[in-house]
Formats: C-alpha cells, structure tokens, sequence
C-alpha cells in the first residue's frame, strides 16, 4: 500500500468514526498534513446568507483559534473563491496583504504564500481550505496536485460536519 492509500484509508476510517465536527476536520487535517504537509492549515465555513465565514479548524490555535465568525469581504478574493470557484494563490506577503488585513501575524508564523481550495457542493461554496507556507510554494504544479489529492476528501468532510449539525 502507497503512503497515499494508507492515509487515505486511515482518513475514511477516521471520518466513518468521528462524532464531532473537530473530529472530523482534524482527520482531514492529517490527511493533508502527510500528504502535502504546509506550515499553516485552516478550514473557513462559509455562510453566504449571513454573510459570515467561520474558522472551523486550525492546525495552529494560539494564532488562529477555531471560534467566531467574521464579514465575508467582497474583494478579488471573494470574485475568485466564491465567483469563479477557483483557488485563490499569493505567493508574497505582499500579495497576501492585498486581500488579507492579519498579512502581519501571517508573517509572524513563518507564511508568505497561500492557497485557498474552495470546496463546492452543487455549485454552492461551502468552505475553503487555506493552506500557507513559505515563499513561493503554490507554484502551479503544486496547485494541481494539492487541489487533486484535497479536495474530494474536504468535500466529504464539510458534509460530515453539516450532517453532525444538522443531527445534534
């Protein structure tokens, strides 16, 4: 079995197990962190009627703790992601700046570069998975192949989490 086949394995048994909406998103979570590892990984629900994201997942919580919502901007980010339902790639600080005001704390942590992978259900943007790393890093090549291995995996797991909140 391929390092791929058993994390992917291990991802479907952890989400076939979990109970919480954590649970679930931790268990993606080291589905990505073992198959495309990044310095920092996040999960934003989306509300588009209320107008609110939410950050449901952190692999870093004292810098970006999983709680409280905050206004979706209508900026070249929001045309991109929520729009056009494509990836949103900076690879700067500089770049990072032009749509995110925390670009400082982003810094901080050691991140020059982001890619958000949107994650869509019947044309609906249910969430992004953000992940961020040095300078640089989202070349194309690694687009295409962060998007291919993640996002049919975030799909399942932002319906399990709709699904637990939905039962409780």
């Amino acid at each position: 079995m391929t390092q791929a086949e058993t994390a992917q394995a291990q991802f479907d048994a952890e989400l076939a197990a979990a109970t919480t909406e954590e649970a679930v998103l931790e268990a993606l979570y080291r589905l990505s962190n073992t198959l495309v590892p990044v310095r920092l990984w996040t999960v934003m629900t989306v509300d588009m009627e209320a107008g609110l994201a939410r950050r449901a997942y952190s692999n870093m919580p004292e810098a970006y703790p999983a709680s409280g919502t905050k206004p979706i901007t209508h900026n070249d980010w929001f045309d991109i992601v929520h729009g056009q339902h494509e990836c949103f790639v900076a690879n700067t600080l500089a770049d990072i700046a032009k749509v995110f005001p925390d670009y400082e704390l982003i810094g901080s942590l050691g991140c020059a570069s982001v890619m958000n992978l949107p994650i869509i259900d019947n044309g609906e943007l249910l969430a992004t998975v953000n992940l961020l790393d040095a300078e640089g890093h989202f070349t194309d090549a690694r687009v295409a192949e962060y998007s291919a291995i993640l996002t049919a995996p975030a799909l399942r797991a932002v319906r399990a989490t709709l699904a637990l909140r939905e039962a409780a």
